[in-house]
């Protein structure tokens, strides 16, 4: 008889346990490290491994048992400090509310805009521009794979219809450009998923080391990501256009009838109510930092980890004739659940490894220093910047934004200089830029995952050009703007 193939994720959980468990027992000098710091770094690094090979949703709920059966505290003050983090109530919400566009469809409306203007027909650069910035813009404000999930099924049948075949230049660096756009939004809005668990991760590790709390602005955010999002999406598109300068010239008799071939339906009555509702919501999360002065909007701020609930509420008391417009139950079924657990045991492990109890961060301040020590802001945040580039293609975008968090509280506080800027930019570089390996996000994983139009070498190349690119804009543009913008 054959032998039984060993499921590799069989593997995947013992290395990940052998790691959480036996690190602490290394005989390994790390200064100011505490036993509770031992147990807890054994966790993370475990955490890491089990992220980059295995399903985030077990993954991450692994890791807080693994915290809260550790001798850092209580397995209920654990759960508690997991669960009750307002962030993490507050993430849970705000997903639930987004993923009304999807199950109303309003995303395909907001989609089949950007696919249908006059001045694409014709002109494939523009049609390449409009796609690519839409992305950018849709995972921004509608959902962060929304683009991938609108876009690529309508590209294979403009393809197929003008006779370009799967792996062809242009193709592959279409379909990778949804992607990147994706990526480069997905960090812009700050009240949303990974923005807002770095944003609110870094109020708390700042109370932790600096005594102080540090909260970047929501408004100051967005300003800064939109503007090094939209430099990015102009100087991607003119690399593609001059410098790859893939065949474009079936996309020359393109028509609007083939654009809109499956025209729909005008929105429903529904539509309309749940549309309304949801740019109310998202004008509440961001009013209050752009115009702080107005009647309420203090009211809006002081209550803003719990606006997601008013909003869900309202959706579902309102009725379109006679029937609820929201219902929980379908609005569940697209729910995210290994971006949300991820996020969840994320937050926890940047507030756990810099607790006073484990000592990490005297470990950091000790070995950092003499690297950090001799340099200027401007120099160490180019370091932290490059570095950033490198592991968050590595490793998981949102874990290694809360690893150099602390770096950079740490640092800016031995020079005495304000850590929201550098430490604002790298969070949405890190978001921004993780697409050149599977490992590095969601939006890279699927790309490698789509053997049928894209080679894995083609991906490769493409990725690392355009991560180059980030890495050189935030350096010349994001960084400067960081600085001039966030307070």
């Amino acid at each position: 008889m054959p032998k039984k193939k060993v499921e590799m994720v069989y593997v995947h959980f013992v290395v990940g346990l052998a790691i959480m468990l036996l690190i602490r027992f290394m005989p390994v000098e790390l200064p100011g490290v505490t036993p509770v710091g031992k147990q807890i770094l054994g966790i993370f690094i475990g955490t890491l491994y089990l992220w980059t090979t295995a399903d985030p949703v077990w993954s991450s709920l692994f890791c807080i048992f693994m915290i809260g059966a550790s001798d850092y505290g209580p397995m209920g003050s654990v759960l508690s400090a997991t669960f009750g983090n307002p962030t993490v109530v507050q993430i849970f919400f705000l997903m639930i509310i987004m993923n009304t566009l999807q199950v109303h469809r309003l995303s395909a409306y907001i989609g089949r805009f950007f696919l249908t203007r006059k001045v694409i027909v014709g002109r494939p650069w523009a049609f390449t521009a409009v796609l690519f910035i839409g992305s950018v813009l849709i995972a921004a404000f509608v959902g962060c794979f929304a683009p991938i999930f609108l876009f690529w099924p309508i590209l294979y049948d403009i393809f197929q219809d003008t006779g370009m075949k799967p792996k062809e230049a242009y193709p592959t660096i279409m379909i990778i450009l949804i992607a990147v756009g994706a990526a480069i939004g997905f960090p812009v809005p700050p009240y949303m998923s990974n923005g807002l668990a770095l944003i609110s991760n870094y109020a708390t590790i700042t109370t932790n080391i600096l005594g102080t709390s540090v909260v970047i602005n929501n408004a100051q955010w967005l300003l800064v990501a939109l503007v090094y999002g939209f430099v990015c999406a102009g100087a991607i598109i003119l690399f593609a256009k001059f410098v790859l300068r893939p065949d474009v010239s079936k996309l020359q008799d393109l028509t609007l009838e083939q654009l809109n071939k499956n025209p729909l339906p005008p929105l429903s009555k529904e539509q309309k109510m749940v549309a309304v509702v949801i740019v109310c919501f998202l004008l509440s999360m961001m009013l209050p930092s752009i115009f702080p002065f107005l009647p309420g909007m203090a009211w809006l701020s002081a209550n803003s980890y719990g606006v997601a609930i008013l909003f869900m509420v309202i959706l579902c008391v309102l009725r379109s004739d006679g029937k609820p417009v929201f219902s929980v139950k379908d609005n569940m079924v697209p729910f995210a659940w290994g971006t949300y657990f991820l996020v969840t045991s994320a937050i926890l492990l940047g507030s756990v490894l810099t607790n006073d109890s484990t000592g990490v961060i005297t470990f950091l301040n000790t070995v950092l220093s003499p690297i950090f020590q001799n340099m200027s802001p401007m120099v160490f945040s180019i370091v932290v910047l490059v570095i950033g580039c490198v592991l968050t293609n590595i490793c998981n975008s949102l874990v290694i934004g809360m690893i150099l968090q602390p770096v950079i509280a740490t640092y800016c506080l031995s020079v005495g200089v304000n850590s929201a800027p550098i430490a604002a930019i790298m969070s949405m570089f890190v978001l921004a830029c993780a697409i050149a390996t599977p490992a590095a996000s969601p939006f890279a994983a699927m790309l490698f995952g789509n053997k049928e139009w894209l080679r894995a070498k083609d991906i490769y190349k493409y990725d690392l050009m355009f991560v180059a690119i980030e890495l050189v804009l935030v350096l010349v543009v994001g960084l400067p703007l960081a600085n001039m913008f966030i307070r």
